[in-house]
């Protein structure tokens, strides 16, 4: 493998979980928009969230993009690692999630935007998909980022769709993240009810367990937003099992120092609170009434909280460094999972 140039070590190498920032600030810019439309919030807050979220997006996109040119083997590592490569995957979803923000400003940059992110997903998706129907896979590895590719990538193409006006597209792709979800669901609860526990460094990504109910939810809500609430209402209830699970289990979680991997809670914390308001301003006025509001407190303290802690370690030099000069070492999986 070449050497990298003398200045990469200079150049942070971030992983692509760092992905899931954009992922959380779209998120929580999405609910103000929505809570502008449903209660006449300041529209101002929103938009100002997904400008912050375009712009961790440009930076995050390119050192990453950087990673491949200047450290590429640093960068195959990571896609060839069992857990860390379903992260990749966050690259369209990322991008898709800011075209969403930019829909109201430019419809063609937002729709050239949507069309790069979700062909990267879609590729990916089945590109890491393959490599799981090869088997022989440690069931220690089995973890919520098996939604990443597939469920949440699927969900976020129906919905930045529907946005876009391809509400008919969108439903196909809710199709495939509603499957999905159901099929790795078994398969998760399967591995965390009968194998052994789960790895400290590994527990903050349960956040993403909460997820695919609600992001589900948005999705249904923007591809068929004249379907039943009854459907929306099955999903953001077992999305609100999984929040409380979460918080049950939230000491045994936060053993585990801060770090930029507790962003996995947010995307599904924000969709959790956005499928609610959503439906207030379909016209859904039972008990998303008084679950709406506390859902969205909940959301914005979440994210503020992540976010302080991520300033924190930035503030100190503890989440941009540079990379170590030498190769990292390849982790115990085979390359083609």
């Amino acid at each position: 493998m070449p050497t990298p140039p003398a200045a990469s070590p200079r150049i942070p190498l971030v992983p692509a979980s760092y992905f899931g920032m954009v992922l959380g600030l779209a998120g929580l810019g999405g609910t103000w928009r929505a809570a502008h439309l449903a209660w006449g919030l300041p529209s101002l807050v929103g938009e100002v969230i997904l400008l912050i979220a375009g712009l961790v997006w440009v930076v995050v996109t390119a050192l990453y993009a950087l990673k491949w040119i200047v450290a590429r083997e640093a960068a195959l590592v990571e896609a060839a690692h069992p857990i860390q490569c379903c992260f990749i995957g966050l690259a369209g979803v990322a991008t898709m999630l800011v075209a969403g923000g930019l829909i109201p400003y430019s419809h063609g940059a937002a729709l050239a935007l949507y069309i790069a992110g979700a062909v990267f997903t879609l590729g990916f998706a089945i590109w890491r998909t393959g490599g799981l129907w090869l088997g022989e896979r440690d069931h220690s590895h089995t973890t919520a980022v098996l939604y990443l590719p597939t469920v949440a990538g699927s969900f976020v193409i129906g919905t930045v769709g529907g946005a876009l006006g391809l509400a008919d597209l969108g439903q196909f792709f809710f199709g495939m993240g509603f499957f999905g979800w159901l099929a790795i669901e078994s398969v998760l609860l399967h591995r965390m009810l009968t194998a052994p526990n789960m790895a400290s460094a590994l527990r903050p990504t349960l956040g993403i367990q909460l997820a695919p109910p609600v992001v589900g939810a948005v999705s249904l809500i923007a591809v068929a937003p004249q379907a039943p609430f009854l459907f929306a209402h099955a999903m953001i209830g077992y999305g609100v099992m999984q929040a409380l699970i979460i918080l049950r289990l939230l000491p045994w979680i936060l053993r585990e120092p801060f770090a930029p991997s507790y962003w996995a809670f947010t995307f599904g914390v924000t969709a959790l609170a956005t499928a609610p308001i959503r439906l207030i301003a379909l016209g859904d006025d039972g008990t998303v009434r008084y679950l709406a509001p506390v859902l969205f407190v909940f959301a914005n303290a979440v994210v503020l909280i992540v976010a302080l802690g991520t300033l924190h370690r930035l503030a100190n030099g503890r989440l941009l460094t540079a990379p170590a000069p030498s190769p990292l070492p390849a982790p115990p999986a085979r390359a083609d999972g």
